[in-house]
């Protein structure tokens, strides 16, 4: 059996569960997310915890049985909680503003600013504190999701790795390569 696949989910207080083969319904205080299982998988409900079994031994239903485990963790886990990504903005001149709620307009030292339109699902703030860089933290009850978003964000304008500017991850640590050595060798 796999070890991610047979540890039982723990389902906190104020998340229901329906089950109806093949599809698993969650609600909870931040929304309602729905998960299409494989053919042959069922849920087994008890008190306060899933547990998801696998319909036979073959390599695929043993691979997919910790994936669609995780999944199911991931999706009760941002009903009850959400998730958040944090990406800070670094360099002179660039900005992040939020227009509506679902479009970010980025001034990423191009010479056209970028209107980013966030999909459905995804809040973001802007967060600008004094002597710090400029923050967009996105939330979610969609793990992929904000991943996604956050990662396109970041690959409008990826760290340069000579003076660090560009949109990064917040925890995400930047290695600065040497630049030209100046005067060297010279006489």
């Amino acid at each position: 059996m796999s070890r991610v696949g047979r540890k039982p989910i723990a389902i906190p207080s104020g998340v229901k569960v329906s089950w109806q083969a093949p599809v698993l319904t969650l609600q909870g205080p931040k929304g309602t997310q729905t998960l299409r299982l494989p053919e042959g998988f069922s849920i087994e409900q008890s008190d306060k915890e899933l547990k998801l079994l696998r319909p036979s031994d073959e390599k695929r239903d043993r691979a997919l049985h910790g994936t669609f485990r995780a999944l199911i963790q991931n999706a009760i886990v941002g009903i009850s909680q959400g998730f958040q990504k944090v990406l800070e903005i670094v360099g002179i001149g660039y900005k992040a503003e939020l227009k509506g709620s679902d479009v970010l307009l980025l001034t990423l030292g191009y010479s056209h600013d970028i209107a980013f339109v966030l999909p459905q699902g995804v809040k973001a703030q802007i967060v600008q504190e004094r002597g710090q860089n400029l923050r967009i933290v996105l939330e979610s009850i969609d793990k992929q999701l904000v991943g996604q978003v956050a990662a396109m964000l970041r690959n409008l304008r990826p760290p340069d790795p000579y003076k660090g500017k560009g949109v990064r991850y917040a925890d995400e640590v930047i290695k600065l390569k040497a630049g030209k050595a100046k005067g060297k060798g010279k006489k």
